[in-house]
Formats: structure tokens, C-alpha cells, sequence
């Protein structure tokens, strides 16, 4: 059963956490990927929304799937989590949620990871006064 949420309650829980996204062209890391499950004190998890445009979201879904394999060959995130979700907005239009774990706050971004920010960006649209890309650091918590 899909859960409807009220208008800014997906946003309010995200609020603290936009920095990373809204400045994610400018963010970026390099560091040795640790095995999955152990977070350092240097490690963030991070909840990133894509408010893709109409009509690219395949295209933008691909482009996803691919950054993900160069923050991997990188070393700049974990393996797990790694959770991507789709959803629909309002007016229908989509929004990707993902999920991951950089092994350390990226500071400092390589070309390829570069290009990967700007080609996302330029398949997301600001929406309902939300930028393109927005998210943050969050907390993860697992059940047993």
C-alpha cells in the first residue's frame, strides 16, 4: 500500500540534511572503500532527492545507475546501503530518493565524479520552490 505524506513532511525531514545536495556539484571525496557495514567517524549517509524532468527519466535513472559505478571506482562510497527509490510527485512528475554512504565527506571532487553531478543536475528541474537536487546527511537506523 503506497503512504501518501502531506505536503513538507518528506521535506521537514530532510531539511537538516539539503546541504550535501544543494551543493553537490561542489562536493566530492577520494578515499580506500572500508568493508561494507563499517562507518568511520569520517563517514556520512546521505539521503539525496532528484526532482527529475519530465520526459528524462530514463535517461536520468541510467545516469544514476553509472554515477554510482564511478563513486565505486573511486573509493568513495560503501558498498551497502545503497537504496534507490522512485516515486511521483505532485502533478505527477517524478522524484528519485537515494540512500548511500560516502566513506568520508567528499571534499574534493575528480573529473569523472564532476561529471556525473553536472549531467544529474542538468536531467532535474527545480520544483515547488525545491531545487533540482536537495538532500543531506541523515541518521541510519536498521532493524534487527
Amino acid at each position: 500500500m503506497k503512504r501518501h505524506y502531506p505536503n513538507g513532511i518528506l521535506s521537514a525531514a530532510v531539511s537538516a540534511a539539503r546541504v550535501l545536495a544543494v551543493s553537490l556539484p561542489a562536493l566530492t571525496g577520494c578515499s580506500t572503500t572500508h568493508p561494507t557495514g563499517y562507518a568511520g567517524a569520517d563517514s556520512e549517509t546521505v539521503l539525496v532527492t532528484y526532482h527529475v524532468q519530465s520526459g528524462k527519466e530514463a535517461e536520468f535513472q541510467a545516469e544514476l545507475l553509472h554515477g554510482w559505478q564511478v563513486y565505486q571506482s573511486e573509493n568513495m562510497v560503501f558498498a551497502k546501503p545503497h537504496i534507490i527509490v522512485r516515486d511521483a510527485e505532485d502533478a505527477g512528475k517524478t522524484r528519485f530518493v537515494e540512500v548511500f554512504t560516502w566513506v568520508k565527506s567528499p571534499d574534493h571532487a575528480p573529473d569523472s565524479v564532476k561529471a556525473v553531478w553536472l549531467k544529474e543536475q542538468s536531467l532535474c528541474e527545480a520544483r515547488s520552490g525545491h531545487p533540482g537536487i536537495e538532500g543531506g546527511e541523515v541518521q541510519l537506523i536498521t532493524g534487527k
